[in-house]
């Protein structure tokens, strides 16, 4: 790939790395497109348990390629529907991955980039990151990444970010729910190495079924239909291999087969 390295690790760790850095991991058509190949290859691929979505150099994502967005203004609105269908379909995949994502942030996360790190299931960065949902500055909007914003945050506190597209430190991205561990940056890969861990320690097949379901869930009234959803969801997985491997494992005391038996190491350099 021209813009992304993809590596697994020999227990299953996917490491996604976007690789522009110098345009500090500014996204283009070909980057977005590249992103939706990788993210769909790590889904399918039954080796990956964990992927970790990371930025090459001095940051993570900067958002979109100011020529991208200059194209984007010079074309035609019909050009410019699709292109923002593949970024929502990116994202769409990133967040429904099948397998666990973190996001390894640091430096600076702008625009597309705050949507990437809002689109996984976890994310860390270091203390010297700074977010920022930068579209309005520009004259534009977040509306691809409104979505996601949204479910990482909250409708308030997404309209706030978008509506002033200042600039917030991990710290604050911290108590809103945007990260979820910060960390001095000569820590970050070992903070990012023990959510791994943690990770790994679940059923795959578990894993994946609670990215589904939560997937069809949103805040609000626990209706008839919900109900019926989460009862046939548990009594399908229930009856499965996966959790007689996992009831076997605790009542005999031992590790379930899709434990890792040594650490897994990650490296983003």
């Amino acid at each position: 790939m021209e813009t992304l390295q993809l590596s697994v690790s020999a227990h299953g760790v996917a490491h996604l790395t976007m690789n522009r850095p110098e345009v500090f991991n500014a996204f283009d058509e070909t980057m977005i497109a590249e992103l939706g190949q990788a993210i769909a290859q790590c889904s399918a691929n039954p080796q990956v348990r964990v992927v970790v979505l990371a930025g090459a150099g001095k940051v993570f994502s900067a958002g979109a390629d100011v020529q991208w967005m200059k194209r984007a203004a010079q074309a035609t609105q019909a050009w410019n529907e699709q292109d923002a269908r593949s970024f929502a379909e990116t994202l769409s995949q990133l967040a429904a991955c099948s397998k666990p994502t973190i996001a390894r942030v640091h430096g600076l996360a702008l625009g597309g980039g705050v949507g990437l790190v809002a689109a996984c299931d976890v994310a860390v960065a270091s203390t010297e990151t700074r977010l920022a949902v930068s579209e309005a500055r520009l004259g534009i909007l977040p509306a691809v990444i409104g979505p996601h914003l949204i479910n990482a945050v909250g409708l308030r506190q997404a309209r706030r970010l978008a509506l002033t597209a200042s600039r917030i430190t991990a710290a604050d991205a911290l108590a809103m729910g945007l990260l979820h561990e910060v960390v001095a940056i000569d820590a970050l890969d070992t903070a990012v190495q023990r959510w791994v861990d943690e990770l790994l320690l679940s059923g795959p097949q578990a894993q994946a079924e609670i990215k589904r379901l939560f997937g069809q869930l949103a805040p609000g009234p626990l209706t008839a239909e919900v109900r019926e959803l989460t009862a046939q969801t548990i009594a399908r997985v229930r009856v499965g291999g996966e959790a007689r491997e996992g009831f076997a494992a605790f009542l005999d005391k031992r590790a379930p087969a899709w434990a890792p038996s040594i650490s897994t190491s990650i490296s983003t350099k």
